[in-house]
């Protein structure tokens, strides 16, 4: 990955021509001449900065909408964050249906040539296109799962001339501690969870191994699985046969058989089904990587391919525009509905919608909530809100969905997983090791981090800000193609692999 130098990029960027503040591109010291200003104070890589004097309790702008108020009054050149500007957001909001509800999605300008972009996948007698050829071991239950571990291990052994020939492309069980104890909504959510990950079209063959007492037992759990998906189920009761391993083994061996059968071809983006994710955010994620993500999500969704969004709680300040972009009324309420519940979610735990930007975005120059969430949604571009999915349902139209699911990195990933996601686009600032079900691709938003993790780092986004958004929009394609066509990501080089089920109720 080419280096990043002072003489590469610009010392400091201003987003858009209403924005208060500028950002630095790179560490600028007291007395720096940028945008105009004379910088007062140093300030940090990736940090903001007035553009001009600001008056105490202030509406600060980036990206041209607010990002939250001064708690005093700021001079222009003065370091702007969490010492002098504070969030806005208080609680729930009541949503007006803008120009956009009820029209049909536009057409993408400038994206038609993606049409001659190509990938090899699977394609699923449901029609849905898989990246990978995999078996999946789900447990049901805590319980065993140490022992779908085992089976995995073992299968991996067994079938390792398989694996290592590419006819399938892996055997894996996907621990957890839920199953047991579990009530109402509580149980519902772990079980639409499993459900939804063994739908996934990337399991090729799913053994759901159970205990036999759980709460979570494996009739129910079948029956939440989509009709389409359950001619790859194999189910096992561990309680219910003498030795629970071979048994496992003897429907794995099965399982394995019958995927050896499937075979790469070549698909277009419209096959394409793409999770969008971000964790550990910085000041270059919505300067970068984001945005990137968000470009690729335009050329996928006019292509006629599908895009997840999901981390509801990282929208909040930020949900307007989005929801503006809504296909219809019932698509509108239905997402608006969806965020004022996460508000209400936080609310009834004596929470402020705001208790967000984490200690690790804070050092990366994010300063509130609005400020993460206009960075965030970059990810989901300017394609038209088509769709809303409860945690754990299947994506089921072309185009742009909302998803519920708060923004912990690894139940995010998970619920994007389930939902159908065969690849997750994952921008950080900050750096993460931890992979999921399905290929975890991780765009760095700044050099810096690329360059000393390269073994979690996928793409440089920091080459927009180098070569141009055009030329890093083409090699990021060219490699994600390469990732979807089979090519092992870091994450799944270096074993991570890995779910979480949102835990949201009363454990008995």
């Amino acid at each position: 990955m080419p280096a990043t130098t002072p003489a590469t990029i610009p010392a400091s960027l201003q987003i858009h021509a209403s924005d208060t503040v500028g950002v630095a591109l790179r560490a600028l010291d007291a007395g720096a001449q940028v945008l105009g200003v004379c910088l007062l104070q140093a300030v940090p890589q990736g940090h903001k900065f007035a553009l001009r004097d600001l008056a105490a309790g202030e509406v600060v702008v980036k990206y041209g909408q607010p990002i939250g108020r001064t708690r005093v009054a700021v001079r222009a050149g003065e370091h702007v964050h969490s010492h002098n500007l504070a969030t806005a957001l208080a609680g729930e909001l009541a949503y007006r249906s803008g120009a956009r509800a009820g029209q049909a999605p536009e057409e993408v300008a400038g994206i038609a040539a993606g049409a001659a972009w190509t990938w090899r996948g699977y394609r699923r007698a449901d029609g849905r296109a898989a990246t990978r050829n995999e078996i999946w071991i789900l447990p049901t239950v805590g319980c065993v799962a140490l022992s779908a571990q085992q089976v995995a291990r073992q299968a991996s052994e067994r079938h390792g001339a398989a694996i290592a020939a590419g006819r399938i492309d892996g055997i894996f069980a996907f621990e957890h501690p839920h199953g047991c104890s579990q009530l109402g909504d509580d149980l519902a959510g772990t079980r639409a969870l499993l459900a939804g990950l063994a739908a996934n079209p990337n399991a090729a063959g799913v053994l759901l191994l159970g205990l036999g007492c759980e709460s979570n037992q494996l009739d129910a759990l079948v029956a939440q699985v989509p009709d389409a998906a359950r001619s790859k189920l194999r189910v096992l009761s561990s309680q219910a046969v003498g030795d629970e391993l071979a048994a496992a083994g003897r429907l794995i061996d099965e399982l394995v058989a019958e995927a050896q059968r499937a075979e790469r071809e070549e698909l277009g983006l419209d096959a394409l089904c793409i999770g969008l994710k971000c964790g550990g955010s910085d000041g270059f994620s919505g300067l970068t990587a984001n945005p990137l993500l968000g470009r690729l999500c335009d050329r996928v969704t006019a292509a006629g391919g599908r895009a997840i969004l999901t981390e509801i709680p990282e929208i909040f300040g930020a949900e307007e525009p989005l929801l503006e972009r809504s296909v219809s009324p019932e698509v509108f309420e239905r997402a608006a509905a969806l965020v004022n519940g996460f508000k209400r979610y936080y609310l009834d735990q004596g929470l402020p919608v705001s208790e967000n930007p984490s200690p690790g975005n804070l050092a990366g120059g994010i300063t509130t909530l609005e400020e993460k969430s206009l960075g965030a949604v970059q990810k989901a571009g300017t394609a038209p809100l088509c769709d809303v999915l409860a945690y754990g349902e299947q994506a089921r139209v072309d185009g742009l969905s909302l998803l519920e699911a708060p923004g912990n990195d690894a139940v995010s990933s998970s619920a994007l997983a389930a939902s159908g996601a065969t690849l997750v686009l994952f921008t950080t600032g900050r750096g993460t090791p931890l992979g999921f079900a399905v290929p975890c691709l991780k765009v760095a938003s700044n050099a810096a981090l690329a360059q000393a993790k390269p073994h979690w780092i996928d793409f440089d986004a920091s080459l927009a800000l180098r070569e141009g958004a055009a030329r890093a929009d083409a090699q990021f394609l060219a490699r994600l193609l390469a990732f979807a066509s089979g090519e092992r990501t870091c994450a799944e080089r270096g074993g991570q692999r890995a779910v979480a089920i949102w835990k949201r109720g009363v454990t008995l």
